[in-house]
């Protein structure tokens, strides 16, 4: 069975993925979930722009020194597969691959400097359950996780894990996901069924592209707000 790698993705790439700007994220009325966080440097990042980021991770439970072997094992997988699978990721014209994987070295080190300041704001928890009240952030993101590892995540778990991020999330917020594929780029197959026990719950879901600056490509990124918010929504403008 797969285990989800250890990334270390800075403030930038979070926005790409998640079609996010920094205005949008310094206008949130309230603090953001990152989960699961990894070493990434969002939270360092993000508190120079005036926003509380809330990093949950199960591999906080890990020493310092666990936690960047994790983190140097991922940089080295990835680098690896940009190479023996280019064709999942944007030409190295368009995204210098060393340059890529310095901006991994660079967040990893705001990670670490900053989890030793501030190691309330990183919590060693897992979805589907998660250790925080109703409503408790304007904005969850879930990056590589639910729809990237099948395995860990079947089609009960992936509902179950959907559920508890849009009951950490208020009810004005919303939560989004990416991507909405496997390692291998394979979409998921029971998406609107899954789409469709969402709507059950009455929470209303979007899959929405974003640009790809990188090569003209689009993201789709799954969108989930409670049905009764989403005419007014108090999340992020789309940029």
């Amino acid at each position: 069975m797969s285990t989800p790698l250890v990334t270390s993705r800075p403030l930038d790439e979070y926005c790409a993925l998640f079609g996010l700007t920094r205005s949008a994220l310094a206008a949130l009325p309230g603090p953001l979930l990152d989960c699961p966080g990894g070493t990434a440097g969002l939270a360092a990042e993000a508190r120079a722009l005036g926003v509380t980021v809330i990093a949950a991770d199960p591999v906080y439970t890990a020493t310092p020194p666990q936690l960047a072997a994790l983190a140097r094992a991922a940089r080295t997988r990835m680098a690896d597969r940009m190479v023996t699978a280019p064709e999942l990721y944007p030409s190295p014209r368009a995204r210098p691959t060393e340059r890529y994987l310095r901006s991994w070295d660079r967040a990893h080190a705001l990670f670490t400097a900053d989890r030793a300041a501030h190691p309330e704001r990183y919590v060693a928890a897992a979805l589907p359950r998660l250790p925080f009240a109703d409503g408790s952030f304007a904005l969850s993101l879930s990056s590589y996780l639910l729809f990237a590892y099948p395995e860990l995540f079947p089609p009960e778990r992936q509902l179950a894990a959907l559920l508890e991020l849009v009951r950490v999330t208020a009810p004005e917020g919303e939560v989004r996901v990416f991507p909405l594929h496997d390692g291998a780029a394979r979409p998921c197959p029971h998406l609107p069924a899954l789409r469709a026990r969402l709507g059950e719950h009455r929470i209303g879901t979007e899959v929405r592209r974003f640009p790809r600056p990188e090569d003209g490509r689009t993201r789709r990124v799954l969108i989930l707000r409670r049905a009764d918010h989403r005419r007014r929504s108090a999340a992020p403008p789309r940029p």
